[in-house]
C-alpha cells in the first residue's frame, strides 16, 4: 500500500489512515532518509492517538514513552545515536518490542535482528517538490 501526503494540512488524516491498516500489528519500523519526515509522522499518530504531551524525537535519550488510555503504553524510539545491539539490550528494547504495546522506530536497520517477526516496515521517501510517500505491505 501507499499513502501520498501533498502538504502538512493531510498529515492528521493520512497518519491515522496508515495506523487504521495495521490491523492490530503493533510494531512499525520507519526507514527514510535523514529529513524525511519520520519524526513529523509518528507525531501525528500520536497525536491522533489522543497522546497531548508529545516530547519530540527521542534521539538522545534513544526511547520516549507515552501512557493513552484507550492504547496503553506507546514507545517511539530514534536508534539513531544507538552504537550496538548491546546498547539496546541495556535501556530494555526486547521487552519494549514484545509487550504488546505499539512501537514507532526511526533507524530501525539498527537492531532488525531483535525486530519481531511481524514488523511493519514503511518506507517514507521525500520527492523534489516536498510531498511524501510511505509505502508499506501487510
Amino acid at each position: 500500500m501507499e499513502i501520498e501526503i501533498n502538504n502538512l494540512s493531510e498529515l492528521p488524516e493520512k497518519s491515522m489512515l496508515f495506523f487504521n491498516e495495521l490491523n492490530h500489528r503493533k510494531v512499525v519500523a520507519f526507514d527514510g532518509q535523514m529529513g524525511a519526515g519520520k519524526t513529523t509522522f509518528i507525531t501525528s499518530i500520536l497525536k491522533g492517538l489522543g497522546i497531548e504531551d508529545i516530547e519530540g524525537s527521542p534521539t538522545y535519550s534513544l526511547v520516549n514513552v507515552y501512557d493513552s488510555v484507550a492504547y496503553g503504553k506507546i514507545y517511539h524510539f530514534d536508534l539513531y545515536r544507538l552504537n550496538s545491539e548491546t546498547e539496546a539490550f541495556d535501556i530494555g528494547i526486547e521487552e519494549m518490542l514484545y509487550s504488546g504495546n505499539y512501537c514507532f522506530i526511526e533507524w530501525p536497520e539498527k537492531i532488525s535482528n531483535l525486530l519481531p517477526e511481524n514488523t511493519i516496515w514503511a518506507y517514507i521517501r521525500s520527492t523534489e517538490d516536498n510531498r511524501r510517500t510511505i509505502s508499506f505491505e501487510l
